[in-house]
């Protein structure tokens, strides 16, 4: 398929479903660039897409949609014909920066005036591995718990009866709101989202499962085998792993019969994106959110995203460059923003922001475009999100990052599928990633 993109006095042409991955080589004299890692599914992406052509005209750009693929890129890497753009996880930067596969931003940003300043410093740390940048983050997902008020209020319960502080408390109102139909599930008391949110969990408890340097994995610390048995239980008590997982899979999540609107959900951790599409599909559902917290009612909001990097044996870096810096400047998001607010407007949606890796870009966002007075469910849960930045942490970057996180992710996996308990679980998970980071560590 072939999208134009009316750029001005031009036409930029980004090619998309076209696989994207592989040297993009030149068309009639003009470079082609593919992309890996990224689509076109939104206003927020074609917008952004649109303007960045414009920036690298007569160059065009082959847009391949689908997630990062590690094997893929590995493969195309390794046959010499990378893609010119790499869209992942920044807490997978790290594993291929150490490995000589992407190339240092150094030049490029120094080349394009790129301001790094604008970008917030807990995702910039987050793509830079041993002072080098690597990679300039997009956005900035940040993590709350989100209540389903009407299913809450049913229950003769409200949020603050869910408050995490409360072990207790918060185990006893997931039982009671959970529900059974003809003894099936029927609506989850609360989702801990493990194995996603582990880092969440075990920060409430005191744990830094990654130092600092990035080069040493506390997964065997006890206190995370304390949270992880706590948010098993939590699962335990709703039914257990196969059961949760099988309704949770069943859910509409991005559809008009979300699990908020159908009530098959009363309260859950959830990335901040989610009120986005709460607010499309589901305008009128009374939602609130309110801060993860530690024990002792501390908030703690657990930040991730991806970034743009570029592999070291791209052909197109200059151009590869020019696309990075203007998809992620702060105009350019705005100019996003701006389309997502016009089409609710036109609807009659709230519009809930975006939370971008751009903190000038945020600014302007939240502070001219993202009104919600008549919308005060969404108001308040949009000003919840922006108040837990307060308290943002995010993992180091580290030269073995893609392995440390599958490390953990299997171990809870383990945990929760009866296989292993948490801490014989997170004895080999630590010793799985300690391996690797001083593998990686070894090989620099």
């Amino acid at each position: 398929m072939v999208r134009k993109l009316l750029a001005g006095a031009g036409v930029v042409v980004l090619l998309a479903g076209c696989g994207g991955v592989g040297s993009g080589g030149d068309t009639g004299g003009a470079a082609t660039l593919t992309t890996m890692g990224f689509g076109l599914g939104d206003e927020i992406a074609t917008t952004r897409a649109d303007l960045a052509g414009k920036a690298i005209a007569p160059a065009t750009v082959k847009v391949g949609g689908g997630a990062f693929d590690a094997q893929q890129f590995l493969a195309a890497v390794a046959s010499h014909t990378p893609p010119d753009l790499v869209y992942l996880d920044r807490q997978l930067l790290g594993t291929y920066a150490a490995r000589g596969t992407l190339e240092p931003l150094t030049g490029c940003i120094a080349n394009q005036h790129i301001d790094v300043g604008q970008y917030r410093p807990a995702a910039l740390r987050e793509t830079t591995l041993d002072g080098t940048v690597y990679g300039i983050p997009e956005f900035y997902d940040n993590r709350v718990l989100l209540v389903n008020d009407d299913a809450v209020a049913a229950a003769g319960l409200t949020p603050q009866d869910l408050a995490p502080a409360d072990r207790a408390k918060l185990s006893a109102a997931a039982q009671k709101l959970t529900t059974r139909t003809n003894g099936t599930l029927s609506r989850i008391g609360f989702d801990p989202k493990i194995p996603e949110f582990l880092p969440l969990w075990a920060r409430a408890n005191g744990v830094r499962m990654l130092s600092d340097d990035g080069r040493t994995a506390h997964l065997d610390d006890p206190r995370l085998a304390d949270a992880l048995t706590y948010a098993k239980s939590l699962i335990d008590a709703q039914g257990g792993w196969g059961a949760v997982k099988a309704f949770r899979d069943s859910f509409d999540f991005f559809g008009e019969k979300n699990p908020f609107r159908q009530g098959q959900l009363a309260a859950t951790l959830m990335d901040d994106w989610y009120l986005n599409v709460l607010a499309d599909y589901s305008p009128d559902v009374r939602v609130s959110a309110a801060p993860f917290t530690d024990g002792a009612g501390a908030p703690i909001d657990w930040v991730t995203g991806s970034a743009w990097v570029i592999p070291a044996g791209s052909t197109h870096k200059d151009q590869a460059c020019a696309w990075i810096k203007t998809m992620t400047d702060a105009p350019t998001w705005v100019a996003a923003a701006k389309a997502r607010a016009g089409k609710r407007q036109a609807t009659g949606k709230a519009f809930t922001g975006v939370y971008t890796g751009n903190r000038v870009a945020d600014q302007e966002i939240f502070g001219s475009l993202g009104q919600l007075r008549d919308r005060p469910a969404f108001d308040a849960a949009v000003r919840t999100v922006l108040k837990a930045q307060d308290s943002a942490f995010t993992m180091p970057a580290s030269p073995a990052g893609s392995e440390f996180k599958t490390a953990w992710q299997n171990a809870v996996n383990r945990v929760l599928s009866g296989e292993q308990q948490p801490a014989e679980a997170l004895r080999q998970a630590q010793q799985e990633a300690q391996r690797a980071l001083d593998a990686a560590v070894a090989r620099r």
